[in-house]
C-alpha cells in the first residue's frame, strides 16, 4: 500500500477518479473537497406587513431564523432581502443585523456617529413617486459564530421620523397601481464547512 508524504495510507478507488476527470488516481484520492460546502440551509419568508415609528432599533417581526452549526469552525452565510416603504420624507430608515443579541456587520466607529448595517434615503430630495413606492435593501454577510449551539440571526429597523413599513409602500392604496404593491422579505442562513 502506498502512503502519502505525511504517512497517511490511502485506498485507491475508481470513484475518486470519476469525481475528478483528468486527475491521476493517486492525486484524486487526496483532494479535499469538503471546505466551503453547503451543509445546511434554513430560510424564512415574511409576507405580511409590519410598521414602526420608533427611533430606537426594533425587531422586525418575522425576520429571524435559527441555525445550529455542526462545527465551531464552520461559517454561516447570512442573506437578507428587505422590502420596505415609508410615510414621509425624513424617515431615513436604517437596519441592523444581529446574531442573538449582538450586532454584527456594522459600520466602523467614528466619534458619536450611529452605527448600522445598512440604511435607505428618504430625504427632502426624494420625489413623491419614489416616496410612495416600495424600496429594497439586501444584506449578505459571512459570519463566524464559533459555536455548535443554536444561533438566531435577526434584523432590526428604526425610523428618524414618520413610519417605516415592511413589505408595503407608504400609501398602500387598494388598487392595481404598482406603487401600492405588496412584497416579501426573506432571511436565509447557510452553514458552510471550514
Amino acid at each position: 500500500m502506498a502512503v502519502t508524504p505525511a504517512g497517511t495510507p490511502y485506498v485507491e478507488s475508481s470513484d475518486n477518479v470519476a469525481d475528478y476527470p483528468g486527475v491521476s488516481l493517486a492525486l484524486a484520492n487526496h483532494i479535499d473537497d469538503t471546505a466551503g460546502k453547503v451543509l445546511q440551509v434554513v430560510s424564512t419568508a415574511k409576507t405580511d406587513t409590519f410598521s414602526t415609528s420608533s427611533a430606537s432599533m426594533t425587531d422586525l417581526t418575522g425576520v429571524s431564523q435559527t441555525i445550529t452549526p455542526s462545527s465551531t469552525s464552520n461559517k454561516i452565510l447570512v442573506i437578507v432581502s428587505i422590502s420596505y416603504g415609508y410615510s414621509t420624507t425624513g424617515t431615513n430608515p436604517r437596519f441592523l443585523l444581529l446574531r442573538n443579541s449582538t450586532a454584527i456587520c456594522v459600520g466602523g466607529a467614528a466619534g458619536s456617529r450611529p452605527r448600522f448595517t445598512t440604511g435607505g434615503n428618504s430625504g427632502a430630495d426624494v420625489n413623491a413617486a419614489t416616496l410612495l413606492a416600495l424600496s429594497s435593501i439586501q444584506v449578505t454577510f459571512l459570519d463566524s459564530p464559533a459555536t455548535t449551539s443554536s444561533v438566531t440571526y435577526k434584523m432590526q429597523g428604526a425610523s428618524s421620523a414618520g413610519v417605516l413599513y415592511l413589505n408595503r409602500s407608504g400609501t398602500d392604496a387598494d388598487n392595481t397601481n404598482s406603487v401600492s404593491a405588496r412584497a416579501a422579505t426573506t432571511i436565509t442562513l447557510m452553514e458552510l464547512s471550514a
